[in-house]
């Protein structure tokens, strides 16, 4: 007598595999918003960084001419007396969102110069992500 060959067919059922898919979206709806916030916050630990840097070349700069420059490329490229650059190992850093930092010469409340981000939003003022990171 024969004996019937039971062919034993392994895998996962369609419900298995939905059930599997609602369990991984929800877990991503909850890891993914606390993810967005520590991208935000290394963004404007960076512009803090970026503009520390260029105070320091800022500051280069004033010792080697005497006067702050007028505008971030002056620490570029310059043509006057006792200029020893470039300052910056390459161009002008744009702050993490894309935008250009803002220097102003003379700067506020007394200081010599005020350098600024606008945030997210490249606009001045704003709260949270779109308030703006000034150099303290």
């Amino acid at each position: 007598m024969k004996r019937a060959q039971t062919r034993e067919i392994r895998g996962f059922t369609l419900i298995e595999l939905l059930i599997v898919i609602v369990i991984l979206g929800l877990l991503a709806s909850l890891v993914a918003p606390q993810m967005m916030g520590k991208v935000d916050d290394s963004r404007i630990k960076t512009a803090q960084t970026q503009m520390r840097m260029l105070e320091t070349s800022i500051n280069t700069y004033r010792l080697d001419l005497g006067t702050y420059p007028e505008n971030l490329d002056e620490l570029l490229a310059s043509d006057k007396a006792n200029w020893a650059g470039p300052y910056l190992p390459k161009d002008v850093p744009l702050d993490p969102w894309g935008n250009p930092y803002e220097y102003r010469m003379p700067g506020d409340e007394g200081k010599p110069f005020t350098l600024m981000s606008y945030g997210a939003d490249g606009r001045e003022g704003g709260e949270e992500n779109n308030a703006d990171i000034v150099l303290q």
